[in-house]
């Protein structure tokens, strides 16, 4: 009795708070409310209409306190695919989305929401982290996707063995064993990093994948959980360069574009890291615009932030942000949102962190 009055409690702040910002008649908003009420009373759950949905998850996003890039929240595209029961209707919704979010490189947000979690239904989960993201192996890849890539090597699935294997699609639904499937010829694309002054570093061989598509949050919508609802936007180059090529956790690159570079790495105090990692950078903002793909810098990034900040002092509401994550990891300090304070307040609807399918 307890859950299903939190329940109610939580549909009810989400719907009056729909009805309200998006202009809807407030007195549909009661008959909405006891639609809601009864269909918990009897089921336990309630089922969001499409508009709900679509608001709700245009609403995680702008309450994704982690997230520089929220000023474009209005324009989320939103996928439902709340009917898909198996695993091969599952991978062509995930086809469909990766070909609509990466649109020749002009890259759109968007989200696939597949059925919320509910004792009525089998649970869905998608295995990824992201739909794209390369293998990692005891002697190469990505060291982030060992555990992961394991799993997939569980399951029958075997890569080549180089550092960029794109890992396959996993989905699991209920207790039945995990299908696995390879991303589509026509969903693989990659931009391959090269620099506009160093011509030695296209010996270094990198190359990143153009959508990240994070596809193991939770989606909460007015007390609805659900777990599968992978979401795009496009990428801020310090994630590639700063953070994906360069920590010595995951690529290890800095000293290598430190070689192509010519530069001494004997003593710290020569900044050979700092230089290495603006240049990598570079590099990355400078494939990614000669392959024709949507990226931004952080300067840009933090710029845009702002005026999301602006935008949502002057709707009346108040900003929220997780400033360890708003500041970009390369020259923060030469950004307008250093020297800004943030309230770290977790509102709801929002994407939460969740423990891994294959864990659980």
């Amino acid at each position: 009795m307890a859950m299903t009055k939190e329940l109610i409690q939580n549909a009810n702040e989400f719907i009056i708070d729909f009805y309200k910002e998006t202009g809807r008649d407030g007195t549909k908003a009661k008959d909405r409310l006891q639609c809601i009420q009864k269909e918990i009373e009897q089921t336990g759950t309630y089922t969001h209409e499409f508009e709900e949905l679509e608001y709700g998850a245009k609403l995680a996003w702008r309450n994704s306190n982690r997230c520089i890039g929220r000023l474009f929240w209005q324009t989320l595209h939103v996928f439902d695919e709340r009917e898909a029961r198996t695993e091969d209707e599952v991978f062509s919704a995930l086809e469909r989305h990766t070909d609509f979010a990466f649109n020749e490189g002009k890259i759109r947000p968007a989200i696939t929401v597949f059925r919320p979690a509910g004792e009525q239904t089998e649970e869905l989960r998608l295995w990824n982290h992201q739909l794209f993201r390369y293998a990692g192996y005891e002697n190469g890849g990505d060291p982030h996707s060992k555990d992961f890539t394991k799993q997939c090597e569980s399951l029958g699935w075997q890569g080549e063995g180089t550092h960029f294997d794109l890992l396959p699609w996993v989905v699991q639904l209920g207790k039945k064993r995990p299908v696995w499937k390879d991303v589509p010829a026509h969903c693989r694309k990659e931009v391959q990093i090269d620099h506009p002054d160093f011509t030695d570093f296209k010996s270094l061989q990198l190359k990143w994948y153009p959508v990240p598509v994070i596809s193991d949050m939770r989606l909460q919508i007015g007390g609805i959980d659900y777990k599968s609802a992978p979401f795009n936007g496009w990428y801020m180059g310090t994630e590639i360069g700063a953070r994906n090529l360069a920590d010595e956790d995951r690529y290890d690159q800095l000293p290598a574009v430190a070689n192509v570079m010519g530069m001494d790495t004997k003593h710290s105090s020569a900044l050979w890291k700092d230089r290495a990692l603006v240049e990598l950078n570079v590099a990355v903002l400078h494939s990614f615009k000669k392959a024709g793909v949507t990226i931004v810098d952080h300067h840009t990034a933090a710029k845009q932030h702002l005026i999301f900040e602006q935008n949502e002092e002057a709707a009346g509401r108040k900003v929220t942000g997780d400033w360890t994550w708003l500041i970009p990891p390369v020259s923060p300090a030469a950004t307008p949102i250093f020297h800004r304070a943030y309230d770290n307040t977790v509102k709801s609807p929002n994407f939460f962190y969740q423990d891994p399918a294959y864990t659980t």
